[in-house]
């Protein structure tokens, strides 16, 4: 019985962590493919279209310190020259943005 219990645990515990890297993987890549034409692949604001536009590095205290509804609005109806992503992507989309998002803090 001790045993069933420790692998049931060990497989719960294997099953957590991909989870989590599925999650910021998928973010990552919603990200890259809609969001790093203007904030680079890293978030840093340093595309060519991003410096022009002078957008915020993502892991910076200013960004960060936005909480996840924040951040959540700001890509879901836009905000200044950044265009809305509602009905572009999906609610889960946009949350794994935001966990994406979290994943760069400096």
């Amino acid at each position: 019985m001790k045993n069933l219990l420790k692998v049931s645990l060990l497989a719960l515990a294997v099953a957590l962590v991909f989870s989590t890297y599925t999650f910021a993987d998928a973010g990552g890549d919603t990200f890259k493919a809609k969001c790093a034409m203007c904030h680079g692949a890293t978030g840093a604001g340093d595309s060519k279209l991003g410096q022009s536009m002078k957008v915020r590095d993502m892991g910076s205290a200013d960004v960060q310190k936005q909480t996840d509804d924040e951040l959540t609005t700001i890509i879901t109806k836009g905000k200044g020259k950044m265009p809305a992503y509602d009905g572009k992507l999906t609610k889960e989309q946009v949350g794994e943005v935001v966990k994406f998002i979290r994943s760069l803090k400096k």
